[in-house]
């Protein structure tokens, strides 16, 4: 079975639904009336998630409206839990943690030394995001964000593997209350939004990014097919003008002015062909949270002491036993994919390239985590009052 078929079986089973899978793409349902009124089914039906259409069958995808159905009968349950993953057995504590953090970590203006590394338990928080993007096609999909709220760390490379090995759990394992306090605490809602919120937009950018190019081709294609045939009339009427610009008399002006008029007309038919252009291809995006998954997982929590110039503070990475990987460091002024970091000078922020760039104003560099609004030498800001 496929997850969607997966799922799908689940839900319908779990809101009091006969499911039987007859093939690999395939189920039979003898649904109940809550499941008949939210779905629009008829009691006996049989569902399809192949690519083949068979007469009389449902076929069930993510295109449509298929999601907000299953949505629906969804509710609210399962949009927010917890679960812990035990220790992997035989795995040990990495022999080499400096040679890892060489890979994962890397300062072009200052040093590092390990401190120390020691087992503990970090949460980290994996959201599921559903977007709809609509201009002309319309194309819908999910994208998947992820945080180390013990270390601050952004975990999207690593998400992907992490959905891959919980799928393969057989339990699931509610936290238990030694293993919460060792975790760290939830983020105040305002800060998690404002982490999340570039984050997220940066995913769904990367996910329409195919559907973005096809759209411009197909607009550059529909543009210059109009501009040719408007243009052709036009030159054509233009040519009859000068044709008639030497001619005298009440009937060769009376044809000027019609030419003239013709010319006027197709400007205007012309300008609003790309404005029926701009409408038709005007795109709409709408994102929406789908998921919240509060992940307690076993990690060695690695102490690095960072100096810059004569200032130093100490951060955290984690290595992740389940994974065998070091996630990246945590970002302060930036999205934090990358493994590339900044340090500043006041206050030792560790930044991306982008976050100690000079000020396209006055030239001066400066750090975007002290001074977020503006630059703190000529106050020079973003239309929107947001870092550059």
């Amino acid at each position: 079975m496929s997850e969607l078929q997966e799922f799908v079986a689940e839900l319908l089973e779990r809101r009091g639904a006969a499911v039987e899978p007859t093939g690999p793409d395939m189920l039979d349902l003898l649904a109940p009336q809550p499941v008949r009124k939210a779905m629009g089914w008829p009691e006996l039906a049989k569902l399809s998630f192949g690519v083949e259409r068979s007469p009389g069958v449902i076929a069930i995808g993510l295109e449509g409206d298929w999601l907000e159905r299953f949505g629906t009968l969804l509710g609210e349950d399962g949009r927010l839990s917890e679960r812990q993953f035990p220790g992997t057995p035989g795995i040990a504590a990495p022999s080499d943690p400096e040679r890892l953090i060489e890979r994962a970590l890397d300062l072009p203006n200052a040093t590092w030394r390990l401190r120390g590394m020691a087992a503990t338990v970090t949460r980290c928080l994996l959201l599921t995001f559903r977007y709809n993007a609509l201009s002309d096609e319309r194309r819908e999909g999910l994208v998947w964000v992820g945080l180390n709220l013990g270390t601050g760390a952004v975990m999207n490379d690593l998400v992907a593997r992490l959905r891959a090995m919980l799928a393969q759990a057989p339990d699931w394992q509610v936290p238990d209350a030694t293993t919460r306090l060792a975790a760290a605490a939830q983020w105040p809602a305002g800060t998690l939004a404002a982490r999340l919120r570039p984050l997220v937009e940066h995913e769904v950018r990367a996910a329409i990014e195919p559907f973005l190019r096809a759209m411009r081709r197909r607009l550059e294609r529909d543009r210059n097919r109009i501009h040719g045939y408007h243009d052709d009339l036009r030159g054509a009427a233009l040519q009859r003008l000068a044709q008639l610009s030497q001619s005298t008399g009440e009937r060769a002006e009376a044809d000027r002015r019609r030419e003239t008029l013709r010319v006027e007309a197709i400007e205007r038919e012309y300008r609003a062909k790309l404005d029926d252009l701009r409408h038709n291809y005007a795109l709409r995006i709408a994102v929406e949270w789908v998921q919240a998954l509060e992940l307690y997982l076993p990690v060695q929590r690695v102490e690095i002491l960072i100096r810059r110039r004569k200032g130093e503070r100490v951060i955290r990475l984690d290595w992740h036993p389940s994974l065998r990987a070091l996630e990246a460091p945590a970002c302060e002024a930036g999205l934090g994919l990358t493994r590339v970091r900044y340090v500043c000078d006041d206050h030792l922020h560790l930044t991306e390239p982008a976050g100690q760039a000079p000020c396209p104003s006055c030239g001066k560099p400066f750090c975007r985590a002290c001074s977020p609004a503006a630059c703190p030498r000529c106050g020079h800001r973003s239309a929107t009052g947001a870092p550059h």
